[in-house]
């Protein structure tokens, strides 16, 4: 296992991400333009959503594509409800609510990161675990919605009642919010790019081979390297002050949320690969789409909080750590 975490940390892709975390932290002016920035994120769920659709065309959605997915959507409500239910003792809870949505959603790239992880060491997976990952986006976003509404009833005293305005952002409504979540950019992306997959299967893929597959790894390095420089700026920057609970909670839930998904993987009987992608997807954080809705859904919480903990604490953690050692568990588990 200490070798695979070790290969892991010399994959080309990851030690960029380390180049970028330890620049930030140097606070140097090497930047990635922002037009860039987003277009390689457009890039990477555009090929991910074509690599999943064309499997899903070739093999369908077999029995473990429905236990995969089922389980998936069901992790995706569990965790925010355990988080919160830990969290709102210790700390805000509205800030418990946007975090706990947080670790209830999933970081594409981080999936992503993994299935190239997998590739390389000629693992198989499913297409329909690309269904799973876009599935796992709104039953996380509905549940912090639900759960901040339920604080809200609950107080005697509302602070903010002649001025609804928090960090100058208004409150939507529950309509509005589930507007924003189903009909975010990226997430249609990731979806459309699926449909498409589906409909052209493997030929149509095959016609996009250097774009999506001979080019992809240098893409990922390449956003990897913007993500860590987001990281290393944050954290010397200080942005936000993580309480020693948040810490802990930042890096104990990633292996415990795998922990659930491999135990749900082993007694379904998934494979290795999908095993892997449950446990990586449960054990993520979203610092792209729910931060952008709980903004809005949440704005009594502060996103330096939950966007500090996803982007710069979960995600270097699973991107170094986590990976290679939730693929050790599964492997020596599966014998």
């Amino acid at each position: 296992m200490i070798g695979t975490a070790f290969s892991n940390l010399l994959d080309p892709a990851v030690l960029f991400f380390v180049l970028g975390a330890t620049v930030g932290l140097l606070r140097s002016n090497l930047e990635i333009p922002p037009a860039i920035a987003k277009f390689l994120t457009l890039y990477l769920l555009m090929a991910l959503g074509l690599k999943g659709g064309a499997a899903l065309s070739t093999g369908g959605l077999p029995v473990d594509g429905v236990v995969a997915i089922t389980a998936a959507v069901c992790l995706a409500a569990l965790v925010p409800a355990y988080a919160f239910f830990i969290l709102s003792r210790r700390i805000n809870p509205y800030d418990s609510a946007a975090v706990a949505a947080t670790y209830g959603s999933i970081s594409a790239v981080t999936f992503i990161t993994t299935q190239q992880f997998l590739t390389d060491r000629a693992v198989e997976f499913g297409g329909y675990m690309t269904v799973a990952m876009v599935l796992m986006e709104t039953p996380a976003i509905l549940m912090a919605v639900i759960l901040a509404t339920a604080v809200r009833a609950k107080e005697a005293v509302q602070e903010h009642a002649d001025d609804g305005d928090v960090d100058g952002v208004a409150p939507l409504s529950f309509r509005d919010v589930l507007q924003e979540a189903l009909t975010d950019g990226a997430q249609l992306l990731l979806i459309g790019s699926l449909v498409i997959g589906y409909l052209v299967g493997p030929e149509g893929k095959a016609e996009l081979v250097p774009f999506t597959s001979d080019i992809f790894k240098g893409m990922l390095a390449f956003f990897l390297l913007e993500m860590g420089l987001l990281v290393g700026k944050q954290m010397s920057e200080g942005r936000a002050k993580i309480d020693k609970e948040l810490l802990i909670f930042a890096f104990m839930s990633p292996p415990i949320n795998a922990g659930l998904a491999i135990g749900i993987s082993y007694a379904t009987g998934l494979g290795v690969g999908d095993a892997v992608l449950l446990a990586v997807l449960a054990a993520s954080a979203s610092y792209i789409v729910v931060p952008a809705v709980a903004r809005y859904a949440i704005p009594e919480a502060r996103p330096g909080i939950y966007f500090t903990m996803a982007l710069g604490l979960t995600f270097p953690f699973n991107i170094i750590v986590g990976i290679p050692l939730y693929y050790g568990v599964v492997t020596y588990l599966w014998g």
